[in-house]
């Protein structure tokens, strides 16, 4: 029988932009910061008012470039200040905001510019040569491509547009004066078909190979707003909240939380533009964080450093740690648990971006609870089962099953790609999300495997058949699997095995050098690569990955 969240939940039948700010003219706090540079605190922040008036600026000049409801802009960079305000003012003007990972290769940004086919794309300055790059792959007009550069902070000013430092003109030509954003209206109709529309498309990694286009509707956003705040902000005794955003905005976890649910609900949020441990002690320190949100390689780094250990940084404000993204074992998390003497808990949570951001969390106010490895309960309104990995009985009381869940913050299917969407829903709209799970007798979740293959690194999901696929085009490889080999720190590394051609001369430093200039640096072969006879596969064709595994396991000493 499915389990049910001891809460309820009706998300209200609204925009994104309706539910943030209620309207474009509302009287919104002007004075409380929500969004704060990090590095220049007292010049660069956003208040509420001055989030809802940006980005009624950009909307206006998306629209007055010719955007039309539905069409997409796509967002390559890292975190700044204006992150929120493009994707705000993409959702205000009628698009659909689409996020790419900054460290994209231009190969790996073409397959998105061809899937998503935007109309308009903002690359940062670090980014712009590989959008135009990946522009060239495609065919992909480049007359569409802006830099994504700073911005005075000043809303209520005119923008000359600042000269473009590459072939690509800036951003600010997008930015409409103050008096045309002052009265830019966006659309609304309070329906829930309006609320259905997709108004969000992140990329995941799949196990099939290229990243799919992951479709959030406005609803799907909204009801995981409001899931956040009912389970994660209940703790009454934490009267003063700052947040350090160290996570990537590019992320299902980062954008939903820190572009949403962190301002919708006043929490003073720092930002990083990129994660650093030495920064992101300082900025503890200094701002007197009072949370975190960390993927599980930022939390192992701060338990092991000894500037940390020895006292040097004062982190004592810090009340609550929210880990997500990958499992935390408990050795690791009772190490980050002695910096506290004991007085705070991690408390793991599990999501994915069909899922965004957060399906399973701890509820704040049992926050003081032993520690532990359980990703906590459903958050509200979710309903949940455990499924036999063969079909679709679900399993007995105590036994391990893929966990399927039906929730309201659940995606709506995959971009142009029904097949994919079939294959992960069920017939009555239950998401299978490809991971192996159990309940305890209390009702919390425990996450133990992945069905999916797709290996963690750093917290970021790579699909073993995107190098895979990669691996064989090369002219002297005839086979090749990839699997993730854990470290001692349980991150894991991507790891081949290769077969050659017969009289092949390639060694392993080439397999590794030939995947690392055609990739991001997350999805190198940091775990190595390996020549084997034959690849081990089941009678269907299936990689037997448990194999590679354990023969990894004995070659390098992993844990399986």
């Amino acid at each position: 029988m499915p389990s049910r969240s001891r809460w309820q939940l009706s998300p209200p039948a609204l925009s994104i932009p309706t539910f943030m700010f209620e309207s474009p003219t509302s009287n919104i706090n002007a004075v409380d910061k929500v969004i704060i540079d990090a590095k220049r605190p007292n010049t660069h922040y956003l208040t509420i008012y001055s989030y809802r008036e940006w980005s009624k600026r950009f909307a206006a000049g998306l629209k007055s470039a010719g955007l039309v409801d539905g069409e997409r802009v796509l967002l390559f960079s890292a975190n700044t200040m204006f992150y929120p305000v493009a994707v705000m003012g993409s959702l205000m003007a009628g698009a659909i905001y689409n996020s790419a990972n900054p460290a994209y290769t231009a190969r790996e940004l073409s397959h998105q510019l061809r899937n998503s086919d935007p109309r308009i794309v903002l690359a940062a300055s670090n980014c712009i040569d590989r959008a135009l790059e990946a522009a060239d792959i495609v065919g992909f007009d480049k007359s569409r491509i802006f830099l994504f550069a700073e911005l005075p902070m000043d809303h209520s000013i005119s923008i000359p547009e600042p000269a473009s430092s590459c072939n690509a003109p800036h951003w600010a030509r997008l930015i409409a004066n103050p008096d045309v954003g002052r009265r830019f209206d966006w659309e609304e109709r309070n329906t829930t078909q309006f609320s259905e529309r997709t108004a969000i498309l992140i990329y995941s990694s799949g196990t099939t190979g290229l990243p799919k286009g992951v479709e959030l509707s406005h609803r799907s956003v909204i009801a995981n707003i409001l899931q956040l705040k009912m389970i994660h902000m209940s703790d009454s005794t934490i009267k003063v909240r700052r947040s350090l955003c160290a996570v990537p905005m590019y992320h299902a976890l980062g954008l939903c939380y820190y572009n949403f649910t962190a301002p919708k609900w006043g929490l003073e949020t720092y930002l990083m533009e990129r994660f650093s441990l030495a920064d992101m002690l300082d900025h503890i320190q200094r701002f007197k964080i009072s949370e975190l949100v960390l993927v599980p390689p930022m939390l192992v780094a701060m338990a092991k450093h000894p500037s940390v250990r020895d006292g040097t940084f004062d982190v004592s404000s810090v009340r609550k740690v929210l880990a997500g993204a990958a499992p935390i074992g408990m050795e690791v998390t009772q190490q980050f648990e002695e910096l506290w003497h004991g007085q705070l808990k991690v408390r793991q949570a599990w999501g994915m971006s069909e899922t965004p951001a957060i399906t399973l969390c701890w509820d704040e106010s049992q926050s003081s609870g032993p520690s532990s490895i359980s990703i906590g309960e459903l958050v509200p309104g979710a309903e949940a089962k455990l499924v036999k990995e063969d079909g679709d009985e679900e399993t007995r009381p105590g036994q391990t099953g893929e966990f399927w869940v039906r929730s309201p913050n659940a995606m709506t299917g995959y971009w142009r790609n029904p097949k994919a969407t079939a294959e992960t829903f069920s017939s009555d709209g239950w998401l299978k999300s490809g991971d192996i799970a159990y309940r305890d007798e209390v009702g919390k979740w425990y996450m133990v495997d992945r069905k999916k293959e797709l290996i963690k690194v750093k917290g970021v999901a790579v699909a073993p058949a995107e190098l895979e696929a990669l691996l064989l085009e090369h002219s002297e490889i005839v086979d090749a699997a990839v699997i993730g080999i854990k470290t001692a720190t349980d991150d894991e590394q991507p790891r081949a095995y290769v077969v050659r051609k017969l009289a092949s001369r390639i060694n392993e430093e080439d397999v590794v050098n030939f995947v690392k200039t055609r990739v991001s640096t997350i999805k190198h072969l940091t775990g190595g690569a390996a020549f084997i006879d034959s690849i081990p596969k089941n009678p269907s064709g299936k990689i037997l990955r448990r194999q590679l595994r354990e023969l990894a396991a004995k070659e390098t000493g992993s844990k399986l």
